[in-house]
């Protein structure tokens, strides 16, 4: 990445004339800094921009060699010897191989001067200089400069007069930071991150007895904290934790400093966490009384709301624990020393307070109850029989701490709470739920019967009122596990029932859990119906409460998918319930869609007649109403009517389906269906309204989004009725055709695709689809003769329409008045298009295009007279045209040519590829000649021939081997 440069400094304009070429300016030193004055205090966007291109441009040109050094001088400002020293790093870790090797030592001793120059200076600069030299070291690390850190070391350890001796010691932990820093971060090759790897792990011997030293001493806290901040560093090298030992006795002791605690924290966090530190599983034992010992220090924190105190701690003991879990579980005979340290971490999950206003700990640790856990249930049958004597009640334990942080605050402290603070508690409660949730494979059955047990205490209790937030949060924990979870088999579910209508609901956060509860429950009141009514009623009475709309609603949508077959004798009151919060206006738009939907789930199960008196009360008033406004000149409030009722009706027939297509679970045909005979309800319903629904069109053609709601009445329903749809076909194709040539609209396109793909092998119905696809196509292709471009959404739905065409009725492009080489051409066309979707549906269009070639005969015409084109397009795209994200899109196109055509291939490739600056300027013939020949040799291996074309793409766009190009 390039270096961005964020001081500000004195004003200085950059002369430059706008028009003069870049690549002939001056990278002088007074060029630069005048470049770096207008970068910052030019008040002209366009002229800081300018700035900052050419100076991007000046870091990694030649001369930044020379700019470099000279504004490092000690008469500039910071601003501009950062400059120097980040060009410098640039030119190192860049482009180390334009370096002569004879320039090494001469570059390392001028850093090495620098470094000791600034050691009293601007830090910023000391740290560019020392990041410069760090990549300098790994660069020549092993071979060039094998004891480089030693170097380093001795170095700045050399008394010099014109150095203070604290100074110098900044300096070189500073080098010594930054060093495995850069490490993490450079480009060198695999092979050579290897090497130097392990230089460096070896080289620590250099180091952690310097740190030993400053830390073991009496030194000043800036020197101790930034010895521990190198200590960080050099551990994440996977350093032997067993050489780390000493380091981490003077971390632990440095937590008594608050002013080191922090950084103290970090080191040790990133030594325990370092993926190697489980081979050394004595150093680990030696760990955890350490850990242990903190927990004075802990509690003390907890005592005094020192909540950064508190995270710290919690934060070493969970890294212990869950990085080294399994580790320390085999190590048998120090059982109860690990059971301390998962106590210990059981103290940070139940430590006192709200999350995230009281406190932030406890959800650092529930990932390690995961691992814990997932670590238990890996050991082969009879350990883990042991280990679940000693970690069973453990987890019981667990339960009751995440279900006592999962309680609300009382209403008044809530209510104080900023929003940003509730969603944090949401998110919260969401991850104690799917803890909960992973806990329950482990402790089984008997976890829903203590759950139960507590829930009946808490709502039988006489003699000490229990508050609703107890209540909520165990009715939390059987929602968590019903959610997820099979508990059909479970005894207590039909006591939680039972125990459900008792519960006071005074609150909402109660009454939505207690929803919630019930929705999850849904599926095992389907295998127990006789419970419905239990709790039916309380999910009724609470559709009347817009503060539970979307926990009302969703378990109702809940229990009519599930319970259908058992819902009949409910029906008539679900129905006037939901009928009256409709009409109130109760819920918002989305929640009045899942309403519709769970009314088509509902109904499906009832006989026909039923079905048609239940929708002729239900949308009556909405006709009604839409027939009122299809009389009313447009206007906005009317739209928003009219897409919202269409809305409605769209989502009912989403779910009403009396054929059952999705969902006939094995054995339910002992359960009462209604035999269909004559026209299905939806179709008769949508006959009824037909006329009304083109009274409504005639008025807001122009408008896609009424258009867009219209289809998407007709789409969802064909998609749910599948043939039943068949009676519709005629008046529906007329109705399309008509809209789709007086104004073309995208969801018109879609809708006929969807027609396309259900009936295309229906010889009796398709005539009309077959009418309407050769209309569409023929208004289309008038578009693209007007000029495509404002019509990206057209385009695309055209494409994906096409290609749906070519996979299910080929035979269409056989048809007198399909123009298959105007098809084509708008093919080629829509491959320029900027918007990624398009270019995606015309690739796909193509791939479905070319395999036809020899069966249906004008499209091997137009292939083998216009392929030329298409390949053309293709390689301009993946020369640069086209974002390099589509490009696996593209290859697709190659390899289907390669696959169909590949004679033509052959000619059409050698032909292009002989144009000049084709598809790029940047490359060779021979780069060209070897794409070619590396394309028509891969037939049969998609995905090689997706990573030539990448490789190929690169090439052309000046990135190959570039960092952004390894980034993609």
């Amino acid at each position: 990445a390039t270096i961005v440069i964020f001081f500000p400094p004195s004003p200085v304009k950059m002369d430059r004339e706008r028009g003069e070429n870049e690549d002939n300016l001056d990278y002088s030193v007074a060029n630069v800094e005048k470049a770096l004055h207008q970068l910052y205090y030019d008040p002209n966007i366009d002229n800081k921009n300018l700035a900052q291109k050419w100076l991007m441009q000046a870091q990694v040109s030649p001369q930044a060699w020379q700019f470099s050094w000279a504004l490092l001088s000690p008469n500039k400002v910071p601003e501009i010897q950062y400059f120097g020293a980040s060009a410098l790093h640039i030119k190192i870790s860049r482009y180390w191989n334009d370096i002569p090797s004879d320039q090494y030592e001469t570059l390392k001793s001028q850093l090495f001067n620098q470094i000791a120059c600034f050691a009293s200076g601007s830090k910023i600069v000391l740290t560019r200089l020392c990041v410069a030299l760090a990549s300098l070291a790994l660069n020549m690390m092993p071979e060039i400069w094998p004891n480089a850190v030693g170097d380093m070391v001795k170095m700045f350890q050399t008394e010099s007069s014109d150095v203070d001796g604290k100074a110098r010691c900044m300096a070189l932990l500073e080098l010594l930071t930054v060093l495995p820093e850069e490490f993490q971060t450079s480009r060198l090759p695999q092979y050579r991150k290897g090497e130097v790897r392990n230089a460096l792990a070896q080289e620590s011997g250099a180091v952690f007895p310097l740190l030993q030293q400053l830390l073991q001493t009496d030194s000043p806290v800036f020197i101790s904290q930034k010895a521990l901040k190198c200590f960080s560093s050099w551990v994440q090298l996977d350093v032997p934790l067993l050489d780390c030992e000493c380091l981490m006795q003077a971390s632990f002791t440095s937590l008594q400093n608050a002013e080191l605690f922090d950084t103290a924290v970090e080191a040790l966090v990133n030594a325990i966490s370092q993926p190697d530190a489980q081979r050394y599983v004595n150093t680990l034992l030696k760990l955890i009384p350490q850990v242990l010992q903190l927990q004075e220090q802990l509690r003390q924190a907890v005592q005094n709301g020192d909540m950064e105190t508190s995270h710290g701690i919690c934060r070493i003991a969970v890294a212990l624990g869950e990085n080294h879990s399994r580790a320390l579980l085999e190590q048998v005979e120090h059982w109860q020393t690990f059971l301390a340290l998962v106590n210990m971490i059981m103290f940070c999950t139940g430590i006192p307070g709200h999350y995230p206003v009281n406190e932030t700990t406890s959800s650092l640790t529930l990932t390690f109850w995961y691992t814990l856990q997932d670590d238990i249930m890996s050991f082969e049958a009879e350990k883990q029989v042991v280990y679940l004597q000693v970690y069973r009640p453990v987890y019981f334990q667990l339960v009751d701490v995440l279900l006592h942080k999962a309680q609300f605050p009382s209403d008044e402290e809530y209510s104080s709470w900023s929003s940003d603070e509730k969603e944090q508690f949401r998110i919260y409660r969401v991850d104690i739920s799917d803890t909960l949730m992973y806990v329950y494979e482990m402790l089984g059955a008997e976890l829903l019967s203590n759950l139960y047990d507590k829930l009946g205490r808490l709502l039988t209790n006489t003699e000490q009122p229990t508050s609703w937030q107890h209540i909520e949060a165990c009715l939390y924990g059987f929602q968590s596990i019903a959610e997820t979870n099979d508990v059909n088999y479970s005894d207590v579910i039909p006591g939680l029932i039972g125990l459900i209508p008792r519960i006071n609901i005074s609150n909402v956060q109660l009454a939505d859990t207690v929803m919630f509860t019930i929705g999850a429950l849904a599926e095992w009141l389907a295998d127990h119906p006789v419970m419905i009514n239990s709790v039916l009623p309380l999910v009724l009475h609470a559709l009347g409460n817009p503060e539970l709309s979307i926990s009302s609603v969703s378990t109702l949508k809940k229990i009519c998918r599930e319970c259908k077959y058992d819902l009949p004798p409910y029906a008539a009151n679900i129905v006037a319930v939901s009928q009256e919060v409709l009409m109130k206006q109760i819920h918002k738009t989305s929640q009045c869609m899942w309403l519709m939907q769970a009314l088509g789930f509902l109904l499906s199960a009832l006989q026909v007649e039923e079905i048609l008196r239940n929708l002729h009360s239900l949308i009556s008033p909405y006709i009604q109403q839409l027939e009122k406004l299809a009389d009313e000149p447009p206007n906005p409030s009317n739209k928003l009517a009219i897409i919202h009722i269409l809305g409605l009706l769209s989502n009912l027939f989403t779910t009403l389906d009396i054929s059952h297509h999705d969902d006939e679970p094995e054995g339910t045909e002992a359960k009462k269906k209604p035999t269909l005979q004559g026209p299905n309800p939806v179709v008769v319903v949508l006959q009824q309204v037909f006329q009304l629904i083109q009274k409504v069109l005639s008025k807001w053609l122009n408008d896609a989004q009424v258009v867009e709601a219209v289809c998407a009445i007709f789409e969802k329903s064909v998609k749910t009725l599948l043939d039943d749809f068949a009676p519709m076909i005629p008046q529906l194709s007329e109705m399309l055709g008509q809209m789709y040539s007086t104004i073309p609209q995208a969801s018109a396109l879609e809708l006929t695709r969807q027609l396309v793909h259900i009936f295309a092998n229906d010889p009796t119905h398709f005539v009309p689809v077959k009418a309407l696809f050769l209309l569409v196509t023929s208004v289309t292709l008038s578009i693209f003769q007007q000029g495509p471009r404002d019509h990206p959404d057209i385009v695309d739905s055209f494409m994906q329409l096409l290609a749906q065409a070519l996979k299910r009725k080929p035979d269409l492009f056989l048809a007198e008045n399909c123009d298959v080489k105007a098809l084509f051409q708008c093919g080629v066309i829509s491959l320029k298009f900027p918007e990624a979707p398009t270019v995606k549906a015309t690739c796909a269009f193509f791939t479905e295009l070319l395999p036809r070639c020899r069966e249906i005969q004008p499209i091997g015409l137009v292939v083998h007279e216009n392929g030329k084109l298409l390949l053309q397009a293709t390689l301009e795209a993946i020369g640069g045209q086209a974002p390099r994200s589509l490009m696996d899109h593209f290859a697709e196109i190659l390899f289907a040519l390669n696959k169909h055509c590949v004679t033509y291939l052959s000619i059409w490739l050698k032909e292009v590829m002989q144009q000049q600056n084709f598809p790029s300027s940047r490359l060779t013939q021979i780069q060209k000649e070897t794409f070619s020949q590396q394309i028509l040799r891969d037939r049969v291996n998609k995905r090689r021939v997706k990573d030539i074309v990448k490789e190929f793409t690169l090439l052309c766009r000046g990135l190959h081997g570039t960092e952004y190009a390894a980034e993609y």
